[in-house]
């Protein structure tokens, strides 16, 4: 069976084929030119912009032109997998809930339960069976996007756009922003390396990243950040996830270190980013500094305000490896209606 790794690689390699032949050389070392952005104002960022019924947010600033541009980042074939191992003994946060891989049906199971006609010995001499399970798992665990409905504010809970929890909240997941408005993301992708930064491998717990580093990181790894770029932060938490995250104190701990406000309100604001995240369950600084008016001030800010997607648990270590700091993003979410993020993804570095 082809694996479907396997066809995404090769639809987006032949897609880059015909981009790499059609495209006029470019200066600076033939280096893709910046695509045109819409919707972006410096100063300002996005907002609520795009309508009174829109679900996407800033990623709605995606297009063709900015596929394009994305896709010449990946002139090499050069493949990294962002995505980390989950089981049931999996590192999350304190906030989500537990999950259990059940087996549902096994050969033995069904031999013995009988319980289907068409695995009968008359009709099935081969003795075919099959391994089903089923899963109890939170949607905001391992390698995630968050979606738009993620976060709420105010006596009414209202996300994105104003959607409120009494007209848009219920039984069966959210009604309004939920994963499946989340579009394919295929964009520049930017990682900024500030473990790396300060020569260490984790950054202390409650490390918070300030716009002097993310000046520092452009500065020390050459790279430039443009309006629809997807920034990616190392904080060196992934280096202890190990074969499946079950060193719990260990991640506590480097999982506290993440950007402020006044980074995201930077990144968005003089940049233009269009989706930030990290390597960690949460992006930003935890706990919220003192005087914060929430206790997770950049998903306020981010999800609610700005409608700029969050992507959490991203595997960075072979990226910082290899010094590969600019590539193609491709991140493509679970389309499970009502589920609040795109949850235990494997997005893609091309380079």
């Amino acid at each position: 069976m082809i694996r479907s790794r396997d066809v995404l690689v090769a639809a987006l390699s032949a897609a880059i084929a015909i981009t790499w032949l059609s495209a006029q050389p470019h200066a600076e070392g033939n280096k893709p030119a910046s695509a045109k952005i819409s919707g972006w104002k410096p100063g300002v960022g996005w907002g609520w912009i795009w309508g009174p019924n829109d679900e996407v947010g800033a990623l709605n600033a995606l297009n063709e032109h900015t596929t394009k541009a994305a896709l010449q980042l990946a002139d090499k074939g050069k493949v990294y997998d962002l995505g980390i191992t989950y089981s049931r003994n999996s590192f999350k946060w304190p906030g989500h809930s537990p999950g259990e891989i059940m087996t549902f049906r096994t050969p033995e199971g069904t031999s013995r339960q009988k319980d289907h006609d068409f695995i009968r010995p008359e009709v099935n001499s081969s003795g075919t069976r099959w391994h089903s399970c089923a899963l109890f798992i939170n949607d905001n665990v391992a390698t995630q996007i968050d979606g738009l409905a993620h976060v709420t504010v105010g006596k009414d809970h209202h996300w994105y756009n104003g959607y409120k929890e009494a007209e848009w909240g219920g039984d069966f997941g959210v009604r309004k922003c939920d994963a499946t408005t989340i579009p394919p993301v295929i964009g520049r992708g930017v990682m900024l390396d500030i473990a790396e930064l300060h020569k260490v491998r984790t950054l202390p717990p409650h490390y918070g990243i300030s716009p002097q580093d993310v000046d520092n990181a452009i500065k020390a790894q050459g790279v430039t950040l443009r309006p629809g770029d997807v920034v990616l932060f190392r904080t060196g938490t992934l280096s202890l996830w190990g074969k499946d995250g079950d060193d719990h104190p260990a991640l506590t701990d480097a999982d506290s270190a993440g950007i402020t406000l006044p980074t995201a309100k930077y990144l968005v604001e003089k940049f233009g980013a269009i989706m930030i995240g990290s390597d960690t369950s949460g992006l930003e600084v935890s706990p919220a500094p003192e005087g914060s008016d929430s206790f997770i001030p950049v998903h306020k800010y981010l999800l609610v305000e700005q409608g700029v997607h969050i992507a959490e648990f991203h595997y960075l270590e072979d990226l910082a490896k290899d010094n590969v700091y600019e590539f193609c993003y491709v991140g493509i979410t679970n389309k499970i209606a009502g589920s609040t993020a795109g949850f235990t993804m494997r997005p893609l570095a091309i380079r």
